[in-house]
């Protein structure tokens, strides 16, 4: 086991920290929240509703500190389905979680897009990628990457999912213009085609405007800040993958990675990192708490290779937008298992991963000095 999972987690299964939906996954992340002493607060989405009718928050519990100065906040679900592992991390946390010396607070945000867990889709309500959303001051939600006209039709056919070739049909475009590049184009945000993916909308969307309005309010005093966000479906089945965001970068590369005994991919490195987005989390929070020193860091966790990961996110989304959108449907268990495979030992393999770097976070952030 990585180091860093405490003999309190370790001697449970880790597997049973995931829930089997998001009304449950919340309710759990609440209990276990207050029961370690922390202060909750839950920022409700009130234009719409579960499966079930229930409401949608996002929940944020803090453990330590009202007015601190030094913060790790961790972050779970702004992908929504991907939320399943980022909440049993949490969750598994909270069963042993670090405790802030003075002037310290862990910050704890529970599914930051609990439209998407709960209809088991990445995007929100609008159909939005919320990490393609976060645009900085002067930027403009419109356009696409050159290529995405050229793909959409392929990408996001109006039809519910059927049989198409679509693998064949992909393949023969990535000859045409280059892995790389078509990765680029599908994956880095696009503002002009609303039904399509990695649509990044064409305003902030209430979610995250609710979430970046609590961090103005509740992390005014931060001097620095780590922040954790944890995603999956990219990277080597079990394995993780650490991506330094541009726009945040309080600490030198080498120094963060030696702290958290981990490889960082830096930003600047185009070579390693999978492609570039526009919008996202990391490059929003300086503009967010411009006073605070800020160390962001997005970890993914391995599920299954890009090709069937995106083929799973374009046929619940055909599904979403041109069938009912049910969940008992094949299109959303298939994209629920594509970013949180059912297997057991990936589900520890996950709590492992997640709980080790929070831990060498809280470690690192607590005994930063100010």
């Amino acid at each position: 086991m990585p180091p860093g999972v405490q003999p309190q987690t370790s001697n449970l299964k880790l597997e049973t920290f995931f829930s089997p939906d998001y009304a449950t996954a919340r309710e759990r992340f609440r209990a276990a929240a207050q029961a370690a002493g922390g202060v909750l607060d839950a920022l409700a989405l009130d234009e719409v509703r579960g499966p079930n009718g229930e409401a949608l928050t996002i929940d944020i519990a803090r453990i330590g500190e009202r007015a601190a100065r030094r913060v790790l906040l961790h972050t779970s679900g702004v992908h929504g389905v991907e939320a399943f592992a980022g909440a049993a991390v949490q969750l598994a946390a909270l069963a042993d979680p670090p405790a802030p010396p003075a002037g310290c607070a862990l910050v704890l945000v529970h599914v930051l897009n609990p439209y998407g867990m709960a209809w088991l889709r990445r995007a929100n309500e609008n159909n939005v990628d919320l990490n393609r959303n976060l645009l900085g001051p002067g930027e403009r939600w419109v356009g696409a990457p050159a290529l995405y006209p050229r793909i959409d039709g392929l990408l996001n056919p109006p039809a519910p999912p059927s049989s198409d070739l679509f693998r064949l049909r992909l393949g023969m475009l990535a000859l045409r213009h280059g892995v790389r590049a078509l990765k680029q184009a599908i994956a880095e945000g696009q503002y002009q085609y609303a039904r399509g993916l990695f649509y990044g909308g064409n305003a902030l969307q209430p979610g995250p405007a609710l979430y970046l309005d609590w961090l103005r309010r509740n992390l005014l005093q931060a001097e620095y800040l780590f922040a954790l966000d944890l995603h999956t479906g990219l990277g080597r089945r079990g394995g993780e993958m650490l991506i330094l965001e541009p726009g945040a970068g309080a600490t030198p590369s080498r120094e963060l990675s030696a702290a958290l005994n981990r490889a960082l991919i830096d930003p600047t490195d185009q070579g390693a990192r999978p492609y570039r987005i526009r919008g996202g989390m990391g490059g929003a929070l300086p503009h967010i708490l411009p006073p605070a020193a800020i160390d962001f860091v997005l970890q993914e966790i391995g599920t299954y290779g890009p090709l069937t990961v995106l083929c799973a996110l374009r046929n619940e989304n055909r599904w979403h937008h041109h069938g009912t959108g049910s969940l008992e449907h094949p299109a959303k268990q298939a994209v629920r298992e594509a970013l949180c495979p059912a297997s057991p030992d990936w589900r520890r393999r996950a709590v492992e991963l997640g709980l080790s770097l929070l831990r060498a976070a809280a470690q690192f952030t607590f005994g930063k000095r100010s």
